[in-house]
């Protein structure tokens, strides 16, 4: 099929001659366009497309797909996705609701079963004090940040975004218009954040600041000490803090903390959470704000008019995960820490190679700068590609996240993949000259 470049159609030889109506026809077995004729080519897109790029983990998950479909064995550590089941007692309460066809709309923001079972959860672990109505359950964690981008960030508001950061949030941010503001963690210092530094990046157009700890791509935590100053800053400053706790269970450092902790802050801070890696519930899409009630109104309403509810039965599946027992939570993490532990081990045979230590999640971000510019790798993106293509091991660039001399690996994989995985970077590694 012709190309089709930037969402304009243009005067191409390739179009029939124009018919009686005034279009112009091409007909072929794979393909039919009709386009009406004008003195300028027509725009097809909005702006606002332009302005965001594929998920870079999902292209990275697709190319690793096609290459299985292949027969090739691949050292898989592109997707962030835990390698384990779905606890069983989860599974069960969704096959109870539908066995007894509890399958049909609920309300837009979830029943009142699941939003107070997740505002108690929050209260439970950090002593937040949010209330049903304060609380909107989405289809996964990612629709939650996405709404929140969308009703709080106007054209020309500046958002704080830490570096290295989850691929979603500049291109959200850009699709609602508004300006990323990058703030520089040190590498030297485990990728630290600060009020610090956020309170250097301040203007008087800064509307939200969004701070993911544990980090993906760094598996870097927020300090205490640091997530308060920041959260009081922000709250000082009329300032939103939008919180991706997507992995705050998955904290190895000993003391598992919330913004959402500093209650009297409250008005300025929205809890984004995800049942996806806190209980290997990743397929089934389950995610929720926590915020103040005109905020959570406004997500509900621009819910309403897109997805809607979240599936009723992945609601009730919700229900007795957050309200049932926490072990599989502990359990997992305590397994994350041990292929964290092995995969660092791994790291330090490969001449070259340097890995801040993660504190959480479970991704490691080394630092490949010292093979860059060696085999013919001009970038991360080069050496990711080489790595997938001649090692068969799938990993993700750091441009994705903001960094130019990283790549990210998940290592929520089996003990035996780390191994192997670790293997072939090195043998490939010893290749470069």
């Amino acid at each position: 099929m012709p190309f089709v470049k930037c969402g304009l159609v243009p005067d191409r030889s390739w179009l029939d001659s124009r018919n009686q109506s005034g279009r112009f026809h091409w007909n072929a077995e794979s393909a039919t366009l009709e386009s009406m004729t004008t003195a300028t080519a027509t725009k097809i897109f909005a702006d606002r497309i332009g302005r965001i790029e594929v998920s870079a983990t999902m292209a990275i998950t697709a190319a690793a797909l096609k290459l299985k479909a292949e027969g090739v064995n691949l050292a898989d550590f592109g997707a962030g996705e835990p390698h384990f089941s779905t606890p069983r007692h989860i599974k069960d309460a969704a096959i109870e609701a539908i066995e007894k066809n509890f399958t049909r709309y609920t309300n837009v923001a979830g029943i009142p079963e699941v939003r107070k079972a997740v505002v108690d959860r929050h209260a439970c672990d950090f002593g937040s004090n949010y209330t049903p109505d304060e609380c909107v359950f989405t289809t996964g964690g990612k629709l939650a940040l996405f709404n929140a981008i969308q009703v709080l960030v106007d054209h020309g508001d500046e958002v704080i975004l830490p570096v290295p950061y989850w691929v979603s949030f500049k291109d959200i941010i850009q699709y609602a218009g508004g300006k990323v503001v990058l703030v520089e963690g040190k590498e030297a210092e485990n990728f630290r954040i600060t009020a610090k530094m956020i309170e250097a990046a301040i203007t008087p157009k800064t509307k939200a600041i969004i701070l993911n700890t544990p980090s993906n791509p760094s598996g870097a935590v927020v300090a205490p000490e640091d997530l308060e100053s920041i959260v009081r800053l922000a709250h000082k400053n009329g300032i939103y803090v939008l919180l991706d706790e997507c992995y705050v269970y998955l904290n190895f450092t000993g003391e598992i903390v919330s913004g959402a902790s500093f209650t009297d802050c409250k008005e300025h801070i929205l809890v984004l959470g995800s049942l996806s890696k806190t209980y290997a519930m990743t397929g089934w899409r389950a995610g929720f704000a926590l915020g103040p009630k005109p905020v959570i109104a406004a997500m509900s309403k621009l819910q309403s008019q897109s997805t809607s509810n979240t599936a009723s039965m992945v609601q009730r599946a919700s229900i007795a995960a957050v309200t049932g027992s926490q072990e599989c939570v502990a359990e997992f993490r305590a397994d994350y820490i041990k292929l964290r532990d092995q995969i660092l081990a791994g790291f330090k045979t490969i001449p070259g190679l340097t890995c801040t230590v993660p504190q959480g999640a479970f991704y490691v971000y080394p630092n490949v700068s010292q093979f860059i510019g060696k085999g013919g790798i001009k970038s991360a993106s080069d050496l990711a590609a080489k790595l997938l293509s001649e090692a068969h091991v799938v990993v993700v660039p750091g441009e994705a996240f903001g960094t130019a001399e990283h790549i990210r690996l998940s290592y929520a994989v089996s003990h035996d993949v780390v191994d192997e995985g670790v293997k072939r970077m090195r043998e490939y590694f010893a290749t470069l000259s």
